[in-house]
């Protein structure tokens, strides 16, 4: 795991490096700040922030994280969505990953109710990629205006080119500050002008902050720099007057920070900050730390995932310990039916969250009517669901399918899909076939999705897709009468086994924006308690409305 992580470290470090030396020496040099360094004045201090999607674009033609740094930071004590161009990187010009990446922060902003703050200097779409941005990047000030009518701000603070489209982004936000003799915001720029109109224009005339602030009103503030913008940017957030929707009972509704251990170097989500966006309980009630040691996450997934492993071992490791107030730290529930997938009730941070984990990977209808019950019960009582993957899929075979093997995944997969209690998901291990959706894999929207970097998905493990392949081509070749190619169908095999190898890994599959990002498993805990933390800024409210249970 340690090796796995090591390459995460350096596949994230490419994101951190944005255009690279050269053009980050060329940004500084001109007065400006990086993304990641605006971010850091920006969010309280002390407080984490939950970088996602950092390997966007991974595996393709463009830069790693796609030219936009997203995530969630507590600013003023309010947790906010944070969505900052990279201008290191081809002047911050957005490509088809850059898109995907931002509509997936908007759909996070949306679903848990969040502010947004765009931090905002960016040369537009990048042209040689426009046919794959400029009909599907409308949706961009669909979700800005949108989030208004929410009555979720939006905040916009301008620190350099904001053209074309872009422009848009400043005028459609609630509040729009603007940095002075650098923001520059026109629908068109002094070359386009000229060819359209014959006019003869500067950009200070055409698009300057002080033009804007004193005569065409788009400007709400006028910044002396890139920090006094940050300071009113602040100073907005701060005079929100906001409440989340949705807390525990005890809890306060107002963000607050809680002490965390310090994290290690690399690609530890937490490095030497205590856990920022944590609601502190009324009373002072708190919690207590794991039973056991979060260090040994490292230990538990085996190199080779088809050897099983104990879910409870993890989740000893992520849920509140035993307390006066708590009891015990993982209720388990129905433990002795369906063993092959963990249920039960723990806390992480103090909040209240129902465990569905994976035992040894397969599900069984005994394992599916069980969860379909949990996911009923969940909802009866309002509590947020976690669900913990290593699963090769459902059973299969003449006993399973006349068991009733696909009106049983089918129930568990109505259930989830109809559940209306925040969903959380992590893969720890296998996600494979129609397990990855009935354990709530991206397509059934889970709130947030991590992996860990033992992750793989796909729909079946590589040599048993191979070997799907190969059984096929010998039927169709003996059907023919032909002679069957041995010699082709072990290349086809090597071929197929390598492809689906490296299109299951965790790294391709954030790249395309498949998940929230890939974590050091030891910050699980961490990232789980931001999560739950952010999701109280809506209700939570379960459902006893689902389909048709097939009996």
């Amino acid at each position: 795991m340690l090796a796995k992580i090591a390459e995460l470290d350096a596949e994230q470090a490419k994101a951190v490096a944005g255009g690279g030396e050269r053009y980050v020496e060329r940004h500084h040099a001109r007065g400006k700040l990086t993304p990641r360094e605006r971010i850091e004045l920006l969010v309280d201090e002390g407080s984490a922030f939950l970088e996602l999607s950092p390997l966007a674009g991974w595996g393709s033609d463009f830069t790693v994280g796609a030219s936009v740094v997203t995530g969630i930071g507590v600013v003023e004590g309010v947790e906010c969505l944070v969505i900052a161009h990279d201008p290191t990187v081809k002047g911050g010009a957005s490509n088809p990953w850059t898109l995907k990446k931002i509509f997936r922060a908007n759909q996070v902003a949306e679903e848990n109710g969040l502010p947004t703050i765009s931090l905002v200097e960016s040369g537009g779409a990048d042209l040689p990629t426009q046919k794959e941005i400029f009909i599907p990047g409308g949706r961009l000030f669909r979700d800005l205006t949108r989030a208004s009518a929410r009555k979720e701000p939006t905040i916009a603070l301008v620190f350099g080119n904001s053209t074309a489209g872009g422009a848009y982004v400043p005028g459609m936000s609630d509040y729009t500050v603007m940095v002075r003799e650098q923001a520059k915001v026109f629908l068109g720029g002094p070359p386009l002008v000229k060819m359209a109109t014959g006019e003869e224009s500067d950009d200070e005339s055409l698009g300057g902050a002080e033009m804007h602030a004193r005569t065409s009103g788009l400007a709400d503030y006028l910044a002396e720099d890139e920090r006094d913008a940050i300071r009113i940017g602040r100073r907005i957030v701060a005079r929100l007057n906001w409440r989340k929707a949705s807390a525990p009972a005890g809890f306060a509704t107002g963000a607050a920070r809680l002490p965390q251990p310090a994290g290690k170097a690399g690609s530890r989500l937490v490095e030497e900050v205590p856990l920022g966006t944590v609601s502190k309980p009324a009373g002072g009630a708190g919690y207590v730390e794991p039973d056991a040691d979060p260090d040994g996450l490292l230990d538990l997934v085996p190199a080779d995932l088809k050897e099983p492993f104990d879910p409870r071992e993890v989740i000893a490791r992520v849920v509140d310990g035993v307390s006066a107030t708590n009891g015990v730290a993982f209720d388990e529930f129905k433990p002795l039916y369906g063993t092959s997938l963990v249920t039960g009730w723990a806390r992480i941070h103090g909040r209240p969250v129902g465990i569905l984990a994976n035992a040894q990977g397969v599900l069984f209808s005994e394992e599916a009517q069980k969860a379909t019950q949990f996911v009923q019960l969940a909802n009866q009582t309002d509590t947020p669901l976690l669900f913990l993957h290593n699963t090769t899929g459902y059973m299969v075979g003449q006993e399973y399918e006349q068991g009733g093997i696909i009106k049983h995944g089918a129930m568990m997969i109505n259930a989830i899909s109809n559940s209306t209690v925040p969903h959380l998901t992590v893969v720890m291990g296998a996600s494979y076939g129609a397990g990855n959706y009935g354990m709530n894999g991206r397509a059934f929207d889970p709130r947030f999705l991590f992996t860990w970097p033992s992750a793989k998905s796909a729909v079946m493990g590589p040599a048993q897709l191979a070997g799907v392949m190969s059984i096929v081509a010998r039927a169709a070749a003996e059907a023919k009468g032909k002679d069957y190619d041995e010699a082709g169908d072990a290349a086809m095999r090597e071929f197929v086994e390598a492809s689906i190898e490296e299109q299951s890994l965790p790294f391709f599959l954030s790249g395309m924006v498949y998940d929230d990002g890939v974590i050091d498993p030891r910050d699980t805990r961490t990232v789980l308690g931001i999560c739950l933390s952010v999701i109280e800024n809506k209700p939570i409210v379960g459902t006893d409305r689902f389909g048709v249970f097939r009996p």
